[in-house]
């Protein structure tokens, strides 16, 4: 193998390459790499499909990568002499790639990756690329007797170890930055360098010789068979990945928006729909009554079916302009946004409700089921966000009976009932523990790691269920009482800190939202004093988060005092920037230190270039002002990388990265996000 023999008794061979052919088979290596590292990325996704699939996927794109590098390259090369292959044996020169190519990036994908896991995957990557070449080498059938230079055999192994090393060093060190299009570029050339210059420098290492002298007529191997099985391989590769992908992206997509039990849209959803609703709209809502009284007798899966037997007859009767969506358990929600299609709906919903009025026959029991719908209408495209409160506010009155009416919504009547229940029951509410909070992570865009969390108000009202923020937060703004809540939030919050500071928990800060009028108010910079005082805790653990419209009222009391917040170690942002009409005039007066973009600026820009344009604008001027930047309401992949793609870094606030979650679900949030970075 290594010994050449007299050179009085043979003639060497000189080979030549097709320059185009070696470009190609560069080309061929790198793109494999790339997509390679591209599913490879995916593994840290969460995926409807297993994290092992996508390492499969990944290992096969690696080491199909390097085999038809390699034949493509031998393909490249010409000798004096016919050449061929060995099916069966270069069929089995791509078992070494595709198994080292596994264990590598199984290695390399561990969630604390050491240097010594980094070189023995060089290691295992480097040989099986040098062991994927040799076998080829042995598959090749001719005339002609070679032998291998040691020093060069040796570089040559040596050469693949190296350069996928640092390839796999570069992967590994910048893993959670694989979705910068430029850093998986660069990782890919290097890759694909490394199989290449491997198989160069072994091909250098290679003496070719025949005992009797040839005419001078440079031969290709015939490469017919195998270039058509490498493009077949190459392209179901590529077909297998896209379709995966879109599946996946399809999987995610219904689980994050529809309900299972029912396939219609879940509450996420619909209340897109709802927002996206272009001029005016009708809503309903078909409330079931006591289903627990059911599940309790009959079990969970008897309430289900009574919820899609309810949701079968809304499919068939519902006018055909409308939308079903289930919102709760045991609700649903029916939108028309045609103008004129209010009374029809009201009929249509009408009949729903006469024929479920009659006894549902569910596992040979024959129950009547209790409901109600209620129903409102505005012409307004202003006010379509005020339905499904209006709807609420019927379905929570006092004197609501479970009939099977349908009730429209009045204002005189409904408005006035719920809203004093809600500012009467608040007391009872913070000392009963009914309150409590959520916290919804800030990420960092580039470095992906947690940079503060906002905590958020949730009631879960021992009538009336869970009562959205949305609903009764306005309310008690109207009165004195949303005073006391946030004093509620401050302590709960300051208390929380201090036991994340014992625990070590890396939340940052935590941002609270404080309402209107109580920015300027005396009694909150006391609170806010006290509350640090008795939990022991920093002043620079809490972000303070007031509105545009609670400041543009009374502006000068209220840079006095943002300056005093700022001066006890407070940081201050400003909520919602850019919903309002005096954003820009105000911005350079009022000290604050982050600014947070609304969710309305990023629903479009991954299909608006202006909307995107616009945004790039804002963080640009916030950041020439020396201000944080975090933006809300970020939900797609397509967001995430249009963001990061930013030469600012801001944070990302959003369901991509976590939903609100409560204080124990949190910390598992974050200690599991930590193993990935």
């Amino acid at each position: 193998m290594f010994t050449l023999p007299d050179l009085n008794n043979i003639f060497l061979l000189e080979g030549h390459y097709s320059a185009f052919l070696v470009i190609l088979s560069i080309i061929i290596s790198c793109y494999a790499s790339y997509i390679a590292l591209s599913m490879n990325r995916r593994m840290k996704d969460h995926t409807f499909f297993h994290k092992n699939f996508w390492l499969f996927l990944s290992s096969i794109a690696m080491g199909l990568g390097i085999w038809s590098m390699h034949f493509i390259g031998m393909s490249a090369f010409m000798l004096p002499i016919p050449m061929s292959y060995d099916v069966g044996l270069t069929i089995v020169s791509a078992l070494p790639a595709i198994l080292a190519s596994y264990t590598a990036f199984y290695f390399s994908n561990q969630a604390k990756p050491t240097h010594k896991l980094n070189i023995l995957s060089g290691i295992i990557m480097g040989i099986g690329i040098s062991a994927m070449h040799y076998v080829g080498m042995a598959a090749m059938e001719m005339e002609a007797a070679y032998t291998y230079k040691t020093w060069m055999f040796v570089l040559s192994i040596l050469i693949a170890i190296t350069v996928s090393y640092t390839a796999l060093y570069i992967f590994t060190t910048l893993q959670k930055h694989m979705d910068n299009q430029l850093i998986k570029m660069i990782t890919s050339i290097i890759m694909g360098l490394a199989i290449t210059s491997m198989h160069y420098t072994g091909m250098a290492a290679v003496v070719f010789y025949v005992n009797e002298p040839l005419p001078n007529q440079l031969h290709h191997m015939d490469m017919t068979f195998l270039i058509i099985v490498i493009t077949v391989g190459i392209f179901f590769l590529l077909t297998i990945t896209g379709l995966t992908s879109l599946l996946d992206r399809y999987v995610n997509y219904r689980l994050n928006f529809f309900d299972a039990l029912t396939l219609y849209p879940n509450q996420r959803l619909f209340e897109k729909d709802l927002y996206n609703v272009k001029t005016s709209g009708s809503l309903a809502i078909i409330h079931i009554h006591d289903l627990e009284k059911w599940t309790n007798v009959h079990g969970y899966a008897f309430g289900d079916k009574i919820i899609k037997t309810v949701g079968t007859s809304l499919s068939t009767i519902k006018p055909i302009s409308s939308k079903v969506s289930h919102i709760e358990r045991n609700r649903f929600a029916i939108l028309n946004s045609e103008k004129n299609e209010y009374e029809n709906m009201k009929l249509s919903i009408k009949q729903i409700l006469a024929d479920l009025q009659n006894p549902f026959l569910i596992d040979d029991h024959s129950i009547l089921v209790e409901m109600v719908c209620t129903i409102s209408h505005t012409s307004d495209k202003k006010e379509l966000s005020e339905l499904f409160f209006n709807n609420l506010a019927v379905l929570h009155h006092p004197l609501i009976q479970y009939t099977h009416e349908v009730i429209e919504f009045d204002p005189s009547i409904h408005t006035y009932g719920f809203e004093r229940k809600i500012i009467d029951d608040i007391d009872q509410a913070i000392k009963k523990n009914e309150l409590f909070l959520v916290y919804q992570p800030k990420v960092c865009s580039k470095a992906l790691n947690v940079t503060g969390v906002e905590a958020l108000l949730r009631w879960q009202h021992p009538i009336y269920g869970f009562v959205s923020p949305g609903l009764f937060i306005p309310i008690l703004e109207k009165s004195d009482k949303i005073f006391d809540v946030t004093d509620w939030v401050i302590e709960e919050v300051s208390r929380q800190i201090s036991i994340w500071v014992k625990d070590n928990v890396p939340f940052s800060h935590v941002s609270i939202n404080i309402p209107g009028t109580y920015v300027t108010s005396t009694r909150l910079l006391n609170v806010l004093k006290q509350n640090l005082l008795t939990h022991k805790i920093n002043s620079s653990s809490i972000e303070l988060e007031i509105t545009e419209t609670s400041v543009i009222h009374n502006m000068e009391n209220a840079i006095a005092s943002v300056n005093e917040f700022r001066n006890l170690g407070f940081t201050v942002a400003l909520d919602d920037f850019g919903t309002g009409l005096s954003s820009l005039s105000y911005l350079r007066r009022i000290p604050i230190s982050t600014i947070k973009i609304d969710k309305s600026f990023v629903k479009d820009i991954t299909h608006s270039s202006k909307d995107s344009e616009i945004l790039k604008a804002i963080i640009t001027l916030c950041n020439s002002l020396n201000l944080k930047i975090v933006i809300e309401g970020v939900e797609t992949e397509e967001q995430v990388n249009i963001i990061t793609e930013l030469t600012e870094t801001p944070q990302i606030q959003g369901y991509y990265f976590s939903k609100p979650l409560v204080a124990e679900e949190l910390v598992s949030w974050i200690k599991q996000e930590n193993l990935k970075s």
